[in-house]
């Protein structure tokens, strides 16, 4: 997170005030003070460089873990909102998914290919799965970034390989996130090479690769993510309930345990992370 310029002012002089020691003056005394003689920081930090570093370098710790624990309030506010009142993201009948369709839970993920924190929450859904079984379908969709050139090929190679079978689309997923760098590297050779160890019919796939269609549910994907406020990757939605970032397991547990009925641990957020536009 990076710190605003007149949060670092602020900060520097409180950590002046801190260093001086004694009986510390208001933060509006120490502001004009220092308009009225800047030379007050420089003697401060000539001083002790490394100890005034130090300072400010606590206070801006502890600034960040503010704004992180006001901003997991308001997710867990929001997160109690959807409880309530649920996103309701469309399901095609046409849609490749693992886990039964009339499972407990669905857990939708908003992704893209070539993203570094959507391979972290690849991850995590293995553990989902892992974890709960048959209670959780998972859905895949896509949401490729504009900084990431790799993406929206792979999103289309997914798509086209749902049309043979499922399984192999999902195979193909899994390998891409597996060797990511060999995507970010050597492009189209390592999809074509990842969707032939994926079992695809590659005559098929070339044709079905030039079907404009597969681009219309990639776009209505995006535009989807877009309408819930998904600015970045990953995303998802469990029954409803959203989850913005690369958040661990026990996140998602706390989610899918609520929706089961089951009593979970309570526990602060932690941060999330993500690839933004």
């Amino acid at each position: 997170m990076k710190t605003n310029s007149s949060l670092k002012a602020i900060v520097g002089l409180a950590a002046v005030a801190l260093f001086m020691g004694g009986c510390a003056p208001s933060s509006d005394q120490l502001k004009k003070a220092v308009e009225k003689d800047p030379s007050i920081v420089f003697a401060a930090i000539e001083k002790d460089p490394e100890k005034f570093f130090e300072i400010v370098t606590a206070a801006q710790r502890k600034a960040q873990q503010g704004q992180q624990d006001k901003q997991a309030k308001e997710e867990e506010g929001k997160r109690d909102e959807e409880f309530k009142n649920p996103l309701k993201p469309v399901i095609e009948e046409s849609r490749a998914s693992q886990g039964p369709v009339d499972a407990k839970v669905t857990l939708i993920e908003y992704s893209d290919f070539e993203c570094p924190f959507c391979s972290r929450g690849y991850q995590t859904v293995k553990e989902v799965q892992k974890e709960y079984g048959a209670k959780v379908r998972f859905i895949f969709k896509h949401l490729p970034l504009d900084f990431h050139p790799k993406a929206l090929p792979a999103a289309k190679y997914f798509e086209a390989m749902v049309r043979q079978s499922p399984e192999k689309a999902y195979k193909f997923h899994d390998l891409v996130f597996e060797n990511q760098n060999d995507l970010r590297s050597k492009g189209e050779a390592f999809m074509k090479e990842t969707a032939k160890k994926a079992g695809a019919d590659m005559k098929k796939l070339e044709k079905d690769l030039q079907d404009p269609k597969l681009m219309e549910r990639i776009t209505a994907d995006m535009e989807e993510a877009k309408k819930f406020g998904f600015n970045g990757t990953p995303g998802y939605i469990i029954n409803g309930v959203s989850l913005r970032g690369a958040y661990p397991f026990p996140e998602f547990k706390k989610i899918i345990d609520r929706h089961l009925g089951v009593t979970a641990d309570a526990g602060a957020a932690k941060p999330k992370e993500t690839d933004k536009k």
